[in-house]
């Protein structure tokens, strides 16, 4: 019969940004589109619905997480947002708290802009247009399954500061 391993010995779980940002860049994007499109899409249907994202057909918006070490780059494809290898037009730049704060809207979009705390590079008229978009949905994105979830990143962010 074996021994049973003292709790001490065990390893620690792996920091879950130490995690993603090793995993990340070996995920394909096949795996990535089953995990990010639905939720971006149920998340977004309305304003996708209503038209507010027809400005993206036929561009690419990156999103860099740089302390997750993680780039998506999205395009609108028959009404629906979609991963795409292809590099963004434009990047918005930023670390996973100021997205957070974005998304949940924790903070002024505005403020994280003007503070630097989040960046647009390239076709900056593409990256506020999204901004802008963002900006303008009153509840944020905080709302069913998603918005879950950021309150649980929130948390974890609380406890790794």
């Amino acid at each position: 019969m074996p021994l049973p391993l003292p709790l001490l010995s065990l390893p620690q779980p792996p920091v879950p940004s130490r995690l993603i940002r090793t995993l990340g860049p070996c995920v394909p994007l096949t795996v990535k589109r089953r995990l990010v499109e639905p939720v971006l899409n149920r998340t977004f249907a309305e304003p996708l619905e209503e038209g507010e994202f027809d400005a993206l057909e036929g561009r690419r918006l990156s999103l860099s997480i740089e302390d997750l070490g993680v780039m998506l780059t999205l395009r609108l494809e028959a009404q629906r947002l979609v991963l795409c290898h292809a590099p963004g037009e434009a990047t918005i730049r930023g670390g996973w708290r100021e997205f957070l704060c974005l998304a949940a809207r924790r903070e002024d979009p505005d403020s994280l802009f003007f503070q630097r705390r989040l960046l647009i590079e390239g076709d900056t008229e593409l990256g506020l247009m999204v901004k802008n978009l963002l900006d303008s949905r009153e509840e944020g994105l905080a709302q069913g399954p998603l918005g879950e979830l950021l309150v649980r990143l929130e948390k974890l962010a609380r406890h790794t500061s």
